[in-house]
């Protein structure tokens, strides 16, 4: 479920060697599976152990992770990086934004949980984003921009360049395009 490091886990190893005796450590979701989750970890004293939290043993301590943030949490990663502007803690946990999908599920899932992990990561950055409207009979994805893409002069070279040959390289032989219907309208809120 989680990966931790071995420089995280002695990091936390120090770090609870401060706190009472029993402290483990709490790894969490907040908000999970929307747009606005974001993923912590805490001191977890004894007394805020829940009974459905699940238990991860590592070198020299415990992490706690509550039952509703268990699945969003799979292939997450922590690691404490050491380098010339000092050292940090880093918490990984792509699928905390959406519950990671099978590789049976419907199409249209399987579509939505890239475009939530994978490609609206890319366009936040440029504040904006991507929604899947429908997959047409005929395998053509369309989409619709929001925020900074939306009339933003770089949307075509988004669209051909990234998104769809991202998209028909990983649903090969299911998906055959991908259709912009946004109505763009350059503004203040486009990317430029």
């Amino acid at each position: 479920m989680i990966s931790i490091s071995d420089s995280a886990q002695a990091h936390f190893v120090k770090l609870l060697a401060d706190q009472p005796a029993g402290t483990h450590i709490r790894v969490f979701v907040i908000s999970p599976g929307t747009s606005q989750a974001e993923c912590g970890v805490s001191y977890c004293p004894p007394d805020a152990v829940e009974s459905d939290d699940v238990e991860l043993e590592f070198n020299g301590f415990n992490a706690m992770v509550d039952a509703k943030s268990v699945a969003y949490l799979e292939d997450a990663s922590i690691d404490f990086v050491t380098d010339q502007l000092g050292s940090q803690l880093t918490l990984k946990a792509p699928n905390a934004k959406m519950r990671k999908v099978s590789g049976d599920a419907p199409l249209v899932e399987r579509i939505e949980y890239v475009i939530q992990s994978e490609i609206n990561p890319q366009l936040a950055s440029h504040g904006g984003n991507i929604m899947l409207v429908e997959v047409t009979d005929d395998g053509v994805a369309v989409l619709q921009f929001g925020g900074g893409c939306n009339g933003c002069s770089q949307v075509d070279i988004t669209l051909k360049d990234g998104i769809e040959k991202q998209l028909l390289d990983l649903f090969t032989g299911e998906l055959t395009g991908v259709r912009d219907v946004t109505d763009h309208q350059p503004g203040a809120h486009s990317y430029t």
